[in-house]
């Protein structure tokens, strides 16, 4: 027999024998009634019973100890709550405050500079319009001066906008391990859960784009030269001169920045590649700008770093012609069959027409060597990638040519010299 002897049993004042012993009863023992005067052997070998421990049976848990159990577990109950409220409200409040602390996502070996974001605050000014010196699809890049006056260029990342965190974490993995006087120097990161920034060594001559196409200021032909070779040895470097290629996929005027000296600095690796030392190709599904990619790029998305040598040769020919490659006067031709058609004879109507005057001094010789550089940019802008020529051999050309035009202006100079 099991269950629980009936609390009713007491009503029945009547009973005198009574016997349950050896079952499986539990539960309490009525002490009221006939219970009073029950022998302990009638409850005898039931393991559940409890009660007055005259029928030799455990007493039972009083109330009173059932009650402060149920208060215990409901103050464990309300603690645990409150814990997992507050750790909610904390982790909230640290993406509200985008404080950058020990805990945050750091590139240290970027830099070992810490920078959190309430410097880029102090240092911009807020992020101020005034401050703000570009901006494009991956966000904006502003103008700051840190607390020790050290001017930077603050890039921060549009992190609403999608392949966002990709794009910085490219960025980084790059940056931190290239080392050539021709690429951008990153001096620190600031990075948590919704604000991601790059801190890169401030350009005051803004980019080649901006000088090229602006009414207030020419690059003379050496400085457009100079610039280009500048960017040739760091293009150089990324394919040839690294541990793994790298495919900048992204070469344009707007991404080679210019510092106090007018030496050229490219920069931007968002949507760059880094390729294996068994692969020569890559695919990728992210298209780079209209007018600078190669033909097999926008066909079937490769990049390799004959793709960026394209690039690189329509950089050329704008940097000289000072004619953008989607520009609406080229109609169904393209730039490099604007310059195409224009070789050899044709060459002074091409050209910018800043470049060179009529009257100067050895302007045949001049000519020549801009002529060299369209027969070069050419080259590079072969259809066939196959065809065309590897950045190492563009270097090369590039500095001969650089060698007789820089000879030009000392046999200028003597002349000048000897008149006065």
């Amino acid at each position: 027999m099991s269950g629980v002897i009936p609390k009713s049993l007491e009503a029945l004042q009547q009973l005198h024998s009574f016997n349950v012993s050896f079952n499986r009863l539990h539960g309490e023992i009525p002490s009221g009634g006939p219970f009073v005067h029950l022998p302990f052997q009638s409850f005898m070998s039931n393991e559940g019973l409890c009660g007055n421990p005259q029928k030799h049976v455990p007493a039972c848990p009083s109330n009173s100890k059932k009650r402060r159990l149920i208060w215990i577990l409901v103050a464990s109950l309300v603690i645990f709550v409150i814990g997992v409220v507050s750790s909610i409200v904390f982790i909230l409040m640290r993406r509200r405050v985008k404080t950058v602390n020990a805990e945050d996502e750091w590139s240290p070996e970027i830099a070992p500079q810490r920078i959190s974001y309430y410097e880029l605050q102090r240092a911009t000014q807020g992020f101020d319009g005034n401050n703000l010196i570009g901006s494009g699809s991956f966000g904006s890049v502003y103008k700051g001066t840190l607390a020790d006056g050290m001017i930077v260029a603050v890039k921060v990342f549009n992190v609403q906008m999608e392949g966002t965190f990709q794009t910085f974490d490219r960025e980084c993995e790059i940056l931190r391990t290239l080392r050539h006087r021709n690429l951008t120097k990153i001096i620190s990161s600031c990075c948590n859960l919704d604000f991601k920034a790059l801190i890169l060594e401030y350009m005051p001559n803004e980019s080649l784009d901006k000088l090229l196409h602006s009414r207030d200021y020419c690059l003379n032909i050496m400085q457009r030269l100079n610039i280009m070779v500048d960017v040739a040895s760091a293009l150089e470097y990324l394919h040839h001169g690294y541990s793994v290629p790298v495919i900048h996929c992204d070469l344009k005027p707007s991404n080679v920045l210019l510092d106090n000296d007018m030496v050229g600095h490219l920069t931007d690796f968002g949507i760059a590649k880094l390729l294996t030392k068994e692969e020569s190709i890559a695919h990728t599904t992210t298209f780079a700008t209209i007018g600078y990619i190669a033909p097999e790029y926008g066909l079937e998305g490769i990049v390799s770093k004959r793709s960026d040598v394209y690039s690189y040769g329509i950089m050329l020919l704008e940097t000289f012609t000072k004619k953008k490659p989607n520009d609406e006067m080229f109609g169904d031709l393209n730039l490099r069959s604007f310059v195409h058609n224009s070789l050899p004879d044709e060459l002074n109507k091409i050209i910018d027409a800043n470049l060179l005057t009529l009257d100067e001094e050895n302007l045949s010789q001049k000519l020549q060597c801009v002529s060299a550089i369209m027969e070069l940019a050419m080259n590079c802008t072969a259809n066939i990638a196959a065809e065309r020529m590897n950045m190492t051999n563009v270097v090369a050309a590039l500095k001969k040519i650089k060698q007789k035009l820089s000879s030009c202006y000392r046999t200028t100079l003597r002349h000048d010299i000897r008149n006065q």
